[in-house]
């Protein structure tokens, strides 16, 4: 509101400091949500009011704007994971463990040197190693990539030489498979590998519900020095239908704090090497 003599009333001053901080919070509100239902499939209205406090209307909203986006589904008084849980759309995935990525990604991105190629496999992980790349001091760098969102990040930097592999694009993920793909990664080397994972079970290895990129990761693992898997904690355990690559084909495992101990032992055991971020 303003006054007569032209200023903005302390009232209206008031009411807008105090929106600005409700605004901001509405992502991360709904980004501990997602995180809640990867961790327990379903959440309650109640529950959630009681944990964020705020009304039941919010929340209803906040429910309503998740299932929009594929991330789960409503139900009577909450909401439920999605049953296709393990293939969100990215929008999703990258809200999901983002502090844990970025952390990730900033080990990663310290291990690539000047001159050298490297894969970027599709993912959210990967795709913060990209931003990551952007500011580090290299004269020159080739990366080989499937996925859009990453060479779209990568495009207008000067010291990168961007190689894409064409094929098939799969929106929900952004990337690209096929077999157009994986006759290109053919014909290409690269020193590392950084591959992101849906799964990462201790006893076999790196899954994913894709068959078709799951066939493209094969082949450029197997032109790749070195392997590293990219994966937050939330991926140990879990298995899935395809075999992307077993365990004596990875050299490198960066992960978080919380992964299991018990899971890093096991792999460890294997000859893997852990790094945690």
């Amino acid at each position: 509101m303003i006054a007569s003599d032209g200023h903005v009333s302390t009232h209206a001053s008031r009411e807008a400091a105090l929106a600005r901080p409700a605004d901001l919070l509405i992502g991360e509100r709904r980004r501990g949500i997602l995180e809640l239902l990867a961790q327990q499939s379903r959440v309650t209205v109640q529950e959630l009011t009681r944990r964020y406090g705020v009304s039941a209307a919010t929340i209803r909203s906040d429910l309503a704007a998740l299932a929009a986006t594929g991330a789960c589904e409503r139900t009577h008084g909450g909401a439920l994971l999605s049953r296709d849980g393990e293939d969100h759309p990215i929008a999703v995935k990258r809200t999901l463990h983002h502090a844990e990525k970025l952390r990730i990604a900033a080990l990663a991105a310290a291990l690539i040197a000047d001159g050298q190629t490297i894969i970027l496999d599709s993912g959210t992980t990967t795709a913060e190693i990209a931003k990551q790349i952007r500011s580090l001091p290299l004269r020159s760098l080739n990366v080989i990539t499937n996925a859009l969102n990453i060479a779209t990040l990568l495009a207008e930097v000067p010291f990168v030489r961007l190689i894409m592999t064409g094929g098939e694009l799969r929106p929900q993920s952004n990337a690209f498979s096929g077999h157009h793909a994986e006759t290109m990664i053919e014909t290409l080397n690269a020193d590392t590998m950084f591959l992101g994972a849906d799964a990462l079970d201790p006893e076999r290895g790196v899954m994913t519900p894709h068959l078709m990129e799951a066939q493209l990761a094969a082949k450029m693992l197997s032109i790749s020095r070195r392997v590293i898997v990219v994966a937050d904690s939330s991926k140990l355990l879990r298995r899935n239908i395809r075999l992307v690559a077993p365990l004596d084909q990875i050299d490198m495992l960066i992960t978080d704090t919380n992964a299991n101990p018990k899971s890093l032992a096991q792999l460890r055991e294997r000859g893997l090497e852990v790094r945690i971020a």
